[in-house]
């Protein structure tokens, strides 16, 4: 663990300790950063497989049945 000197935004972190479990500021500070983390890995995996489905016209082909079930509407 690294022991870091920062200035916090007060009303984000009261904001995490509110809707979190931390019941400390460095919980709700390592909670929110591994979110962030967590968030932006996911959405890494999710650009893979559609860059993936792309290749293969899998985007294509649900565009043009999404706009046929819209223009069925």
């Amino acid at each position: 663990m690294t022991v870091t000197q920062i200035d916090l935004d007060d009303d984000a972190l009261e904001r995490v300790l509110a809707t979190s479990h931390a019941k400390t500021k460095k919980e709700a500070v390592n909670l929110a950063l591994r979110f962030y983390a967590e968030k932006q890995e996911r959405a890494a995996r999710i650009a893979k497989h559609f860059a993936r489905a792309a290749k293969w016209g899998a985007v294509e082909d649900a565009e043009r049945r999404h706009r046929a079930e819209k223009n069925a509407l």
